[in-house]
């Protein structure tokens, strides 16, 4: 019988800007031996970083230092506090049933109170899931449909209109090119306003 895997508490706060227009939501970071940065999507494999540079500065080596491998912290939470990006994890505690990131093998313990990180980001208008761990959890917390990879559903959360929008992951798990990848989060931030239509 192998003994149960140890309740994991998320290592990271939320970071919450003020004027943050939308709330990117992960599942839960990977075992910190794999990070190259305290803050989200920290491991060097993972391409969310890669897909902002690519969008933003038609770079997608922007935010990494590749002579030190690891990504450029300061200017990416610069980055998300300029153009209003909040970012946390649907899941505040979990037990890890393989030892890795994978949304298949953790065993949410607490999820994250999603209402309460709104109530904090008071022009947020849309809620960004980036694995299915997170969409399941959002959708039980405000009983909204599940869109499509790359669009979203609409819905009212306590008066306030928000869209719920469903992005492909950015792990290299998920068997998509970076350039495919990086489109859907294209017409997501051109339709919440974050990009011009002619980028």
């Amino acid at each position: 019988m192998h003994p149960t895997p140890d309740i994991e508490q998320h290592p990271l706060l939320p970071f919450l800007p003020t004027e943050a227009r939308i709330l990117m939501l992960g599942s839960f970071p990977p075992p910190q031996k794999r990070w190259s940065m305290n803050f989200f999507y920290p491991n060097l494999q993972n391409d969310m970083w890669r897909i902002m540079g690519h969008l933003f500065f038609d770079n997608q080596n922007h935010f990494v230092d590749t002579a030190e491998r690891r990504f450029r912290q300061p200017e990416i939470e610069q980055f998300c506090t300029n153009h209003g990006i909040a970012l946390y994890d649907a899941a505040s505690a979990v037990r890890r049933l393989q030892g890795n990131a994978s949304d298949k093998f953790l065993e949410v313990v607490l999820p994250t109170d999603i209402a309460s990180l709104l109530e904090k980001l008071p022009r947020c208008q849309a809620i960004v899931t980036t694995g299915q761990k997170a969409t399941d959890i959002l959708r039980t917390q405000f009983n909204v449909d599940e869109p499509k990879v790359g669009t979203y559903t609409s819905f009212i959360h306590e008066g306030r209109p928000l869209r719920f929008y469903r992005m492909p992951s950015s792990s290299r798990a998920y068997p998509l090119a970076l350039s495919k990848k990086a489109a859907f989060y294209h017409t997501m931030m051109t339709e919440v306003g974050m990009l011009p239509n002619n980028r």
